[in-house]
């Protein structure tokens, strides 16, 4: 699933470690990184921002629209391209499993459904997308349908239940 949104996403080479933790776990990291008590359903740490931003010059954020994407002509090309940079790591996305769960439940829905669209989400939050404003929201979360699209997920029209106030991006300085 991960890879084929990395390949939606025009990044075919990125890597991204993602660790699914419980509630307690994501309440811990939650707090310790960006001061609120409780769970959220998804973090993304990012290599890309920050003062060790620098270290990995061939991790950029994605364009912020699609059609100026460009994709490689050939896979050779990305193989010679990626070791001539050095590896494209991404971050860390951590989803709480149970609040995946309940999430899903709500919008009776399956969980794998529910986790892919996580990790989509965690995924854009490494790229430096983000939903603080209503446009950013609305543009991530057109981003989202349409990589889910492209991974075979239907995606409810607007992310986890208040997650706007829940989740977020985790700078790491």
């Amino acid at each position: 699933m991960g890879e084929k949104a990395l390949s939606a996403l025009a990044r075919p080479t990125a890597e991204c470690s993602v660790l699914l933790v419980d509630d307690a776990a994501m309440a811990a990291l939650n707090h310790a990184y960006r001061g609120v008590t409780g769970p959220t359903d998804v973090l993304a740490f990012s290599m890309t921002e920050g003062r060790f931003g620098a270290t990995w010059p061939s991790s950029r954020a994605c364009d912020e629209s699609f059609d100026r994407l460009t994709i490689p002509t050939s896979v050779e090309g990305l193989r010679r391209g990626a070791q001539a940079e050095g590896p494209d790591l991404l971050g860390d996305v951590v989803i709480s499993a149970e609040t995946a769960r309940r999430q899903a439940r709500v919008r009776k829905r399956g969980l794998r459904a529910e986790l892919a669209l996580l990790l989509v989400h965690g995924i854009l939050h490494l790229l430096g997308h983000d939903h603080g404003t209503p446009g950013e929201r609305r543009r991530m979360w057109q981003k989202q349908q349409v990589i889910l699209a492209a991974c075979g997920i239907r995606a409810p029209a607007m992310g986890p239940p208040n997650h706007r106030a829940r989740a977020g991006r985790v700078r790491k300085d």
